[in-house]
């Protein structure tokens, strides 16, 4: 049986990248004052941030319903594909949990010999869009469910803490409540440009004083990425695209290979994250092949 990969919207990936992959999305919602909205339905991210800044409360955010999940998993069980559905750490989003009760549902609709692995990345962003290509490229070689999930997991495992982002301030974490081990820099850390990774949570890696010290920083990471062969990489940002440039040009340099993409980052994470993250993060070619 051909094997199909589903995640959520909080990959970030270029649409162009998601359909040359066959992979099919399950979006999260932002509720803001005019009611829900899906995720992949928000495309003016310009207008969307420019509300952020201005807004007491942040929008919030939820996990798809379990409708939203099987609108995507029962199609593809009935057209014979097994399924491999990777998604947004547990650790800060239900996703996960949603996606297994919900593959649960429609397996014992679907009958004998469907099959559907949830798994959580433990990741988001760019850092969860490494895993699904990994995945997808192992699935559209004609790899089965169990070297699809094998590739997944060994992707995720080769991410950690090779995705680092700097914000601006961890206010927006704060007040969204997903600020995770990076509690304890509440305080003076606010007027500082903290460096992140995602691990589970949101887990600090260093602090740092200026805006140009976190972009220096970043080019180390690009470094670090060099030094252990993850040429396939990436740069991630909110709303700070000649930033975003500026370290893809500086990244090139230092690793050899352009960026797979540089993309901005949207509603779900955003909310919580705030304008001004810059990130960048890879793996080695070997995990994108069939």
């Amino acid at each position: 049986m051909s094997v199909a990969v589903v995640t959520d919207s909080t990959h970030y990936l270029p649409a162009e990248l998601v359909a040359e992959h066959g992979i099919h999305e399950v979006s999260l919602y932002v509720t803001r004052a005019g009611g829900a909205e899906r995720e992949l339905e928000i495309t003016d991210l310009d207008a969307f941030y420019e509300s952020l800044r201005g807004q007491g409360d942040l929008p919030s955010t939820s996990q798809p319903s379990p409708g939203d999940f099987l609108a995507v998993y029962e199609p593809l069980l009935a057209a014979g594909h097994d399924i491999v559905s990777i998604h947004l750490a547990g650790g800060i989003s239900g996703t996960y949990e949603g996606a297994r009760a919900a593959a649960a549902i429609a397996l014992q609709n679907a009958g004998p010999g469907a099959r559907i692995e949830v798994v959580d990345s433990r990741l988001a962003c760019g850092a969860l869009g490494f895993p699904l290509l990994a995945a997808a490229s192992v699935a559209n070689g004609g790899g089965d469910l169990d070297a699809t999930v094998a590739r997944t997991r060994e992707t995720i495992a080769t991410m950690q803490r090779k995705f680092v982002f700097a914000v601006d301030t961890l206010e927006y974490l704060r007040r969204g409540g997903r600020i995770g081990s990076a509690q304890a820099w509440i305080g003076g850390a606010l007027k500082i440009k903290p460096i992140l990774t995602l691990d589970g949570e949101i887990t600090p890696i260093e602090k740092v004083r200026t805006s140009r010290r976190a972009f220096d920083r970043m080019v180390a990471v690009a470094e670090a990425l060099k030094a252990d062969g993850s040429d396939v990489w990436c740069v991630q940002h909110i709303q700070a695209p000649s930033e975003a440039a500026r370290l893809a040009a500086a990244a090139q340099e230092v690793i050899g290979t352009p960026p797979l993409f540089v993309s901005e980052v949207g509603p779900v994470i955003g909310a919580h994250v705030g304008p001004g993250l810059l990130g960048v993060g890879g793996i080695p070619t070997r995990l994108m092949q069939a």
